[in-house]
């Protein structure tokens, strides 16, 4: 199973005192010589008077932007403590047990603008860039990733089920191959005249319970689309009121989580 999340766009920095950016300490090695231009070029960016515009954000992020300017002197926290969105809320993982810890080392992989990917005990500081932002230097970071990820990715995918909990923006950097059994989960709210429409913020949480549920369940994690929505059906009753798995449709099979 490979669980493939987004990153939350609100990041807590770490302690003052912790350990300093490493890249070569990140998993996925293979990604570091994109990490280096991507990371250079963001600072550039980042200390330039167009900055936000630049980045898509507002006045208000302004401190974050500028903390861009300086992340390889960062220090840093493992992931699943600097994401700290609403997902991340959710799936709880700065809180796992021990087995389930060693069990999202394994299979969680974040889809970032900024590290390619990372896993959920690598050390990093908060940053502000999203996935959708054409970088100058860069150009667009969806299409700039995609081939490194290809050769980072292709190999773990393969045969295997992905549950792929990405938004739109991070689901352009990387499609899994067509031998693996790819899961995209949506969450639908049931109205009261009997009709569903897709949410976005709440469904945020609702795929971080997922994820939290397929990590502290007990029992064999899921291998197939089948038997993930079957584990999703242990939800039914607390956060959700349905789980649906759609049919094949360009590549991948729709998992509905629907809730109130």
């Amino acid at each position: 199973m490979l669980v493939l999340l987004p990153p939350s766009e609100g990041k807590t920095p770490p302690r003052a005192r912790g350990p300093l950016l490493d890249l070569d300490a990140l998993s996925a090695p293979g990604l570091t010589p994109m990490r280096e231009k991507v990371l250079d070029a963001l600072a550039a960016v980042s200390a330039s008077p167009d900055a936000l515009d630049i980045l898509g954000v507002g006045p208000s992020i302004a401190d974050d932007v500028a903390r861009n300017v300086a992340l390889r002197t960062a220090t840093t926290a493992p992931a699943t403590k600097v994401y700290t969105g609403v997902l991340y809320a959710a799936a709880g993982m700065d809180r796992l047990t021990p087995t389930a810890r060693v069990r999202a080392a394994d299979s969680v992989r974040i889809v970032s603008g900024l590290w390619g990917l990372v896993a959920p005990d690598d050390h990093i500081p908060a940053y502000r860039l999203s996935m959708g932002t054409d970088l100058p230097g860069i150009g667009p970071l969806a299409g700039a990733w995609r081939a490194a990820l290809g050769v980072e990715l292709q190999g773990r995918a393969e045969g295997e089920l992905v549950v792929d909990c990405r938004s739109a923006t991070y689901l352009a950097a990387w499609h899994p191959p067509r031998t693996a059994d790819w899961v995209a989960v949506r969450v639908l709210r049931q109205e009261r005249d009997g009709s569903r429409s897709v949410v976005s913020h709440s469904a945020k949480h609702t795929r971080g319970v997922l994820t939290r549920h397929l990590l502290t369940r007990r029992g064999k994690a899921p291998h197939d689309a089948t038997t993930l929505a079957r584990v999703a059906g242990e939800l039914v009753g607390t956060d959700l009121l349905a789980v649906e798995l759609g049919p094949p449709a360009r590549g991948a099979r729709t998992l509905s989580l629907v809730v109130a």
